[in-house]
């Protein structure tokens, strides 16, 4: 196989919404996704980290993804699902409004980010891409892990 054959190989995204915006995630770094359930609260975490929750005997932490983004505060309802990931060792919740597709992108669909962040949370969108005038946004979820590592002990 060449190496342009290689490089144009499709990644498979799930897209799903949080507010009015479109994320997506590698397909390959989600184990389950689950109707939201109300998570335990745990002191002295940060105000996007909702808690835990049983998930078949392991404690998973769920972490609200439009909050941890800075996005507005929204109420949760019956339409939330957690998007249970793993990266590594580490698996996590991610609370998100409503999951939408399963995209398959190629490297060439995919742009950089431009960078205008104010160095809080650098690297946290890998890449954006446009589907039908649609901005999806393309996460990087070792970002988002780390810091949940980190907040949730």
């Amino acid at each position: 196989m060449t190496e342009t054959a290689e490089a144009s190989k499709p990644v498979e995204l799930l897209t799903f919404k949080l507010s009015d915006q479109e994320y997506s995630l590698d397909i390959m770094s989600v184990r389950e996704i689950r109707g939201w359930t109300q998570a335990t609260p745990l002191p002295h975490t940060p105000s996007y980290m909702k808690g835990v929750i049983n998930l078949r005997g392991t404690v998973l932490p769920v972490m609200d993804l439009g909050q941890r983004l800075g996005l507005p505060v929204t109420e949760h309802t019956d339409r939330n699902v957690i998007i249970v990931v793993k990266h590594g060792e580490t698996l996590a919740g991610l609370l998100v409004d409503a999951v939408s597709d399963i995209i398959a992108l190629t490297d060439e669909d995919m742009q950089p980010p431009p960078d205008v962040s104010s160095g809080a949370h650098p690297g946290v969108i890998k890449s954006l891409t446009l589907i039908d005038e649609r901005m999806i946004r393309v996460l990087d979820l070792s970002h988002l892990v780390t810091s949940l590592q980190s907040d949730a002990a």
